[in-house]
């Protein structure tokens, strides 16, 4: 019994899910609202909220979706033997296909608005939701291994730098450039962050 309930809980804040992103994405994020999406879920408003707690946590949730896809394929390149390097610049073009296509300019500026919140609380949810950084360490921790990482710095400083640089050039794209390739502009970032900016 309490499997089959859990089962309907799942299949519920799936719909609800589904449900806010097509809305989000036919009528703008700002436009919809709360009652929209609980009505187009065939779920009352408080039904909603026991789910989420405000709009943006919808985004989390889909956020984190895509998050995981892009992370299973760098995982599997992983497996594969490829260099870490590699895998990242791989991961880091996957994430930007995934955001582009799937949240596109909107969606992706508040869900990467939500990472720096002013209210903790929702920031900490987010950075939980989209642990970014986590990945980015796991990648480079060969490199950690064999000595080729810089070894002034911790294996965690590196990866929320990196995972910091996502999200400005994310914000900033969105903000001032989103007639640009989001692949493009991650991918100079994150060159500019892995070999400096100075000249050897």
């Amino acid at each position: 019994m309490q499997g089959l309930r859990e089962r309907q809980k799942q299949r519920r804040r799936e719909r609800i899910l589904r449900t806010a992103i097509d809305l989000f994405k036919e009528r703008g994020f700002q436009q919809t609202t709360a009652v929209e999406i609980a009505r187009a879920s065939h779920v009352s408003r408080g039904t909603f909220f026991n789910y989420y707690p405000y709009k943006e946590a919808v985004l989390l949730d889909y956020g984190a979706e895509l998050l995981r896809q892009a992370w299973q394929e760098a995982r599997e390149l992983i497996q594969g033997g490829k260099p870490p390097l590699e895998v990242l610049y791989s991961f880091w073009g996957r994430i930007a296909e995934l955001s582009e296509r799937e949240l596109g300019c909107e969606l992706l500026s508040h869900l990467a608005y939500e990472l720096v919140n002013p209210d903790p609380e929702r920031a900490h949810a987010a950075y939980e939701a989209l642990p970014l950084a986590q990945y980015v360490a796991e990648i480079l921790e060969p490199l950690r291994r064999s000595g080729d990482l810089r070894n002034d710095f911790s294996l965690d400083r590196i990866s929320n730098s990196i995972a910091g640089t996502f999200l400005l050039t994310v914000l900033r794209w969105a903000g001032h450039t989103p007639e640009r390739s989001l692949a493009e502009e991650l991918h100079k970032s994150l060159k500019i962050i892995l070999e400096g900016a100075l000249k050897r």
